[in-house]
């Protein structure tokens, strides 16, 4: 990412579509899939097709929002030259927004026909699933009433990448619903919702300028950088949670091995970090999920 934010012009054809699709959040896509999985695996219930579409599907709805995210946020002044997050591919002139309208549909596209198969798999839930994730994804920065530009953003990204995320994988596999699912989707959404406490503790200058009411602009610095710990520390309540509730084995406590990141990251945040230090922040984060969800998933099937 160095040389991209240094010399934007060496870039051409696919990595300008790998630079806007930011591949440094795509593991939260992921993280529902692992942990949905191991669950099924553990229930009896896996099917590994199922399991590969639901995640294929989740890439390409993450991508398509992302897209949609940066033209939407270049259109309404929020992503401009007092920048501090990684490069935007419009803001920057690297694709116009006509052809991020397009990438845009191409990348929904490609989920919807992912979702085509799945529907042929578990049945209609998954039509609604997917329509209402697609609009999701567009009017989170979209639309006449953005759902991020009215600090809906963090329900909106806990619900979608937690709840329906791993619900949702896991019923693909199983073809119904399990309160271990459920309950599995709370330390996956927190720890995706935490990725966006970063991005929005980073940018809530440039934010607040440009009309865009997050929730961390609403609440400020403060008490949002509380929320960040919470979300992270309170997330590895869960491992417990699933040995007691769930009869899980006492492997998901394997998750704990990645609690000095979170502490560290916690220290990080909590500071007066600055634009770079944030962004190193947002994008640890995301391993740091990914990481939990892995251990989470090895400890769970065990």
């Amino acid at each position: 990412m160095a040389s991209v934010d240094s010399s934007p012009e060496l870039l051409r054809g696919w990595r300008l579509w790998w630079l806007a699709a930011r591949p440094r959040t795509l593991p939260v896509s992921a993280s529902p899939v692992v942990v949905a999985t191991a669950i099924a695996v553990a229930d009896g219930r896996a099917r590994a097709l199922p399991a590969a579409a639901a995640l294929l599907g989740a890439l390409w709805l993450q991508i398509g929002a992302n897209f949609a995210n940066d033209l939407f946020d270049f259109e309404k002044g929020a992503d401009s030259d007092e920048r501090l997050g990684p490069p935007r591919a419009v803001q920057l002139g690297l694709i116009t927004p006509h052809h991020m309208r397009i990438g845009t549909g191409v990348a929904f596209a490609m989920a919807s026909a992912v979702g085509l198969y799945l529907v042929s798999v578990a049945g209609w839930p998954i039509v609604a699933m997917g329509l209402l994730s697609i609009a999701v994804g567009v009017a989170y920065t979209g639309g006449p009433w953005p759902l991020g530009y009215h600090g809906l953003g963090d329900v909106t990204v806990f619900v979608f990448f937690g709840v329906v995320a791993v619900c949702g994988t896991y019923y693909v596999q199983a073809l119904q619903l399990a309160p271990a699912a459920f309950a599995a989707a709370l330390p996956v959404g927190a720890l995706a919702t935490a990725i966006l406490v970063v991005n929005n503790l980073r940018d809530i200058d440039t934010d607040a300028r440009a009309g865009k009411k997050t929730l961390a602009t609403r609440i400020g610095r403060a008490a949002t950088r509380t929320q960040y710990a919470w979300l992270v520390l309170g997330s590895y309540a869960f491992p417990t949670l699933a040995f007691l509730a769930f009869d899980a084995p006492a492997a998901v406590h394997l998750p704990l091995l990645t609690l000095p990141l979170a502490l560290r990251l916690r220290r990080v945040v909590a500071g007066r970090s600055d634009g770079p230090a944030l962004n190193e922040a947002l994008a640890n984060t995301a391993k740091l999920q990914l990481g939990f969800c892995v251990l989470l998933a090895i400890g769970w099937m065990l």
